[in-house]
């Protein structure tokens, strides 16, 4: 019965400044680090053990991966990168203050920005220093996947195409494995493995540190879910 197991990254410096964040790649605060650590204590208490991990490209999840793989003493497996695990790109956001943008679109707006599942914020121009063709990890990515901007339903999509075509295959084969994500991307994700309706997952939340584990039968049926939240 293989497991697949979801973690969000420890709160990141932007976390803390209230910033929208999406593909910048700010580093895990004090308080980010060790979300991620405690994470891989509560991994182990439960017994829990992986094959293989992925992460995104972006060094807040990355970290909380080698982290946890530390307490988990699994620093010797494979540690994948993929830039489809990639957070939401906030678009024009990017960068803004979240108590800012609300003042100036009004909070009914700036909750379709932030929480709707198909509606993106305005488009981030290729002009600017954080559009992603600018920055050298991308470089062997073609630049007409790299996104301008992105909703809930866009960021599920590309996650869950790397989902299918590089983790499902080793469940099937009965392997465990650990993804060290984003809140929107696992947000995503979820929607798909849970089923969850267009309409509930706005209200739907994910905890930065809080693994979320996934039970398959050989058919890559989900069996259990549960959160190691204690």
């Amino acid at each position: 019965m293989a497991k697949l197991v979801l973690v969000r990254h420890g709160k990141s410096v932007w976390n803390l400044e209230n910033r929208f964040t999406g593909w910048v790649d700010v580093d895990l605060s004090e308080k980010g680090v060790e979300e991620a650590i405690e994470a891989g204590k509560r991994l182990k208490k439960a017994g829990l053990n992986f094959d293989i991990a992925f992460s995104s490209y972006l060094k807040r999840a990355i970290k909380t991966g080698y982290y946890i793989l530390e307490e988990l003493d699994l620093l010797h497996i494979d540690h994948m990168k993929d830039w489809r695990f990639n957070e939401r790109h906030y678009g024009g956001l990017t960068g803004m203050n979240k108590d800012e943008v609300k003042a100036e679109v009004g909070e009914e707006q700036f909750l379709v920005y932030r929480r709707s599942y198909d509606v993106p914020p305005p488009a981030l121009s290729t002009d600017s220093k954080w559009h992603p063709i600018h920055d050298p990890k991308y470089k062997n990515v073609d630049p007409k996947l790299l996104p301008s901007t992105e909703s809930l339903k866009d960021n599920q999509h590309r996650a869950m195409a790397a989902f299918h075509e590089k983790v499902a295959p080793l469940l099937v084969e009965g392997k465990d494995v650990l993804i060290t994500a984003h809140g929107n991307t696992i947000r995503g994700m979820v929607k798909e493995l849970d089923g969850i309706s267009d309409e509930d997952i706005p209200k739907f939340e994910i905890q930065t540190g809080i693994p979320r584990v996934y039970e398959f039968d050989d058919d890559l049926k989900v069996l259990k879910v549960y959160n190691i939240d204690e």
